[in-house]
């Protein structure tokens, strides 16, 4: 009897089911008072019903029959000030979300108690409530079938007219948390993905469709603050700015990745929706102005932020619509020449009234329905983009007449007019938005051939009955210039252009690859003038305080080179052409030993990419890890490390003092004390160190205080002859955190150069002092010298290439 009262209650049993409900069916009011209980009771249910859907269908049954979902909306209705609802939402996504019976789901998504819940007036601006209130709608979202998704939308005839789930998620698209948008967007694809036309319909017509439109408008807004970012002047740290951009960007691209999933839904009508928001909203308001085809409001973004933007957008989001609709507005005046060409025959560039642009379009239409058939449903909404071209474009605009032999004139239209910019930033910028263009499989045939890709010459259709000459391709007829132009970048001396010249050589190369890797006479001359400059700059820095991580820095980023002109145009972020933007505007006094770093891996930057350029060029076989043979470590000289060696002394160990100059230093914490300056160098290593003598053993020291040799400087007092001045590098490049993307970008307070003063018994011993730092130095230059001589001859790609022959 006794043991049957201490029995311990079964809390997944169908009888205290039922208790608890009845507990539950007591509650007459939910105030403070009872709050806690009443969340208790609540728990306590989902976690019954979580386990009787899996393992007991009475519990279900019992579920169903006390209609359990009804005393949630009541608990709701009744609660007075009590914050029920942050847990009544959250057991409820936890119930929702663990159901696997499709009964279950069926029956919690029927008789409109889930539309009650979602209909309720909650009071979002006190405490968090919004994030479980979203959380509960998508997972109500994520239950949703073609059977089930009927049991959320109220229709009259054959037209949805409310769907809560869908209207109230979207209040909260903007909200400000990112965890909630997340969410928002998830809710909505999980709709999106059911395929129900009536929900289709009604997703996709106003004013329930504007929420693609406040997505795009959102995208505008995003865009002109990163437009401030970029081109700001009066921001007073622009290295600051390199660093959010990364962070800017990304919010623009999810945006744009969310677009896509929606347009990879295969729905027609959210295409349709989602495209002419794009191009209305998005496209037709940066291109028309860029290209002087609309009139400027004053609001227009400059060049390089537009230029990314819409690089961004064919890259992410892509498709026929957009692809061929940029592709039409930045080639339009050869688009417009080869319409002439192909009707007339007219020897003149131009059509005199804006409506040409809109005749190409109606012609482009006929040509995609006759060669696409199948596709009509998928192609662009003509209608809808010829009206919009005749809004944008002014009424006032009259495009230019001239003759069409001028190159001159060509250069200065168009998308060209932009690729022979002085700008660095906006010529690569608009060079690889014609690339994105060039490569995509979704551009029309004629786009593809005014652009010259290979391959695309001869593929119109028979049913065109326009097609571009090849030497009015963009690509051939003006290839020469570009090259030139790009060349010229290269071989540009301006402060910080790593940047630009290797992002200039990975475009060189990939036009190269495109005509078939042939330089003119005067292009070549260019070229090797640019290579010789980068050589001289090496040799240069083999006198500077840094020669002795040359070796250390050309291999680093021998594979960084070789992958950054090797990476293909899709996986290119176009970012790197806000990132010259905000880099033509850094100017730096500074002058210590952490400038002269930068620049010498700047040089080896630089050289390395000509080296590797050069190679393609003329067929140069370069090995993948250069001066793996030839190097050689302090270690391996005679193949034995010795103890006691000076080379692999480090603070507190012994050292001998043979070959160390006895001085005097002043430490601020030490004060005075006797010392022996003892510079060592071994292979590429290098070291000034002071060693204070043994107390018990006369001719060893220990060692108290290690510097690099390279880059000391000596210099004799000019007031103090025995005095002599030691520069120390303090920065380390093994503990530099300023890498983004793979180039180096100053770090916010560099280290200053230290410095070393040592007094000398008199002027003779400082001389010599100075002469024998200058010794090992010169002999630690000298090895380096000696790895990286073959690297600097001129002959080293031609025995490559006969080495690789044989």
């Amino acid at each position: 009897m006794w043991r049957s009262l201490w029995r311990s209650i079964d809390r997944f049993s169908l009888q205290h089911f039922k208790y608890v409900i009845n507990e539950l069916r007591a509650i007459k009011v939910v105030d403070k008072h009872n709050r806690e209980f009443v969340i208790d009771l609540l728990q306590s249910i989902v976690e019954i019903v979580t386990y009787g859907d899996r393992q007991d269908p009475l519990i279900f049954e019992c579920f169903m029959e006390y209609q359990v979902l009804a005393e949630f909306v009541r608990v709701l209705r009744i609660s007075k000030n009590s914050r029920i609802e942050a847990p009544l939402l959250q057991y409820l996504s936890i119930m929702i979300q663990n159901m696997d019976s499709e009964q279950a789901i069926y029956y919690c998504l029927s008789n409109d108690y889930i539309n009650s819940i979602i209909g309720h007036h909650y009071e979002f601006d006190r405490g968090d409530l919004a994030p479980y209130y979203i959380s509960f709608l998508r997972a109500v979202s994520g239950k949703l079938n073609r059977d089930t998704l009927c049991l959320l939308v109220k229709v009259q005839g054959d037209v949805v007219v409310s769907f809560p789930l869908y209207s109230e998620a979207l209040k909260f698209a903007q909200f400000g948390e990112k965890m909630i948008q997340t969410a928002v967007r998830a809710l909505t694809l999980n709709i999106y993905n059911v395929s129900d036309d009536l929900v289709y319909q009604f997703v996709s017509t106003p004013p329930v469709s504007q929420y693609f439109s406040d997505i795009v408008h959102n995208i505008r807004q995003q865009c002109n603050h990163l437009d401030v970012l970029v081109l700001d002047a009066e921001e007073t740290y622009t290295h600051e700015r390199i660093k959010i951009l990364p962070l800017q960007t990304d919010k623009l691209v999810d945006d744009l990745y969310y677009l896509k999933d929606i347009l990879s839904v295969g729905e027609s009508r959210l295409r349709r929706v989602v495209t002419r928001s794009l191009l209305s909203l998005l496209v037709f308001p940066i291109l028309l102005p860029l290209l002087q085809l609309g009139e400027n409001n004053g609001s227009n973004l400059a060049a390089v932020t537009s230029l990314y933007i819409v690089s961004r957008l064919l890259q992410v989001v892509g498709g026929k619509a957009i692809i061929n609709s940029v592709a039409g507005l930045l080639l339009y005046p050869f688009l417009n020449l080869s319409v002439k060409e192909a009707a007339e025959g007219d020897n003149a560039i131009g059509i005199s009234n804006e409506n040409s642009i809109i005749d190409f379009l109606n012609t482009l239409e006929i040509l995609e329905c006759s060669r696409h058939e199948s596709e009509v449903a998928e192609s662009v909404d003509w209608n809808f983009l010829n009206g919009h071209l005749a809004e944008y474009i002014s009424s006032n605009f009259q495009f230019v007449r001239c003759p069409r032999d001028e190159d001159a004139f060509i250069e200065r239209v168009g998308i060209l007019s932009y690729i022979f910019s002085d700008n660095h930033s906006v010529m690569l910028a608009s060079l690889f938005l014609l690339l994105i263009l060039a490569e995509s499989k979704d551009l029309d045939y004629m786009l593809a051939s005014i652009i010259g890709l290979n391959g695309t010459q001869g593929m119109m259709s028979q049913t065109s009955k326009i097609s571009a000459s090849p030497n009015r391709s963009i690509l051939v007829r003006f290839m020469p210039q570009i090259l030139n132009a790009l060349l010229k970048v290269l071989a540009s001396q301006r402060p910080f252009s790593v940047l630009i010249q290797w992002h200039t050589g990975w475009f060189l190369r990939k036009l190269l690859l495109l005509q078939g890797k042939t330089l003119s006479d005067d292009n070549f001359h260019l070229f090797n003038t640019s290579y010789e400059q980068s050589r001289k700059r090496i040799q240069t820095e083999l006198d500077g305080c840094w020669f002795d991580h040359i070796l250390d820095t050309l291999k680093d980023e021998w594979a960084s080179c070789k992958t950054a002109l090797e990476k293909p145009s899709e996986s290119k972020d176009p970012i790197f052409a806000l990132e010259l933007a905000v880099f033509e505007q850094i100017s730096d006094g500074n002058t210590t030993s952490f400038l002269n770093w930068q620049r010498m891996v700047d040089a080896v930057k630089v050289f390395v990419l000509h080296l590797q350029l050069k190679a393609f060029i003329f067929g140069g076989n370069l090995p993948e890890k250069p001066l793996l043979n030839l190097m050689i470590t302090p270690a391996t000289d005679s193949g034995i490390t010795h103890a006691s060696d000076h080379s692999s002394a480090s603070f507190g160990s012994e050292v001998p003092l043979g070959s160390g100059i006895p001085c005097r230093v002043a430490f601020s914490n030490a004060g005075i004390r006797d010392i022996y300056m003892i510079p060592v160098a071994r292979g590429v290593s290098g070291k000034l160190i002071l060693a204070e003598k043994h107390p018990f053993r006369s001719r060893r020291g220990i060692v108290i205080a290690i510097a690099p040799l390279a880059g000391s400087s000596p210099k004799i007092d000019e007031e103090h002859p025995s005095w002599l001045h030691l520069r120390i590098r303090e920065f380390d490049p093994k503990f530099d955190t300023s890498k983004t993307k793979g180039y180096h970008l100053k770090v916010s307070n560099p280290a200053g150069d230290g410095r070393w003063t040592l007094g000398f018994p008199d002027a003779k011993a400082c001389e010599a002092a100075r002469l024998l730092i200058l010794a090992e130095t010169c002999k630690q230059r000298s090895f380096v010298e000696s790895i990286l001589a073959p690297l600097l001859n001129d002959d080293y790609l031609g025995s490559l290439s006969d080495s690789g022959n044989k």
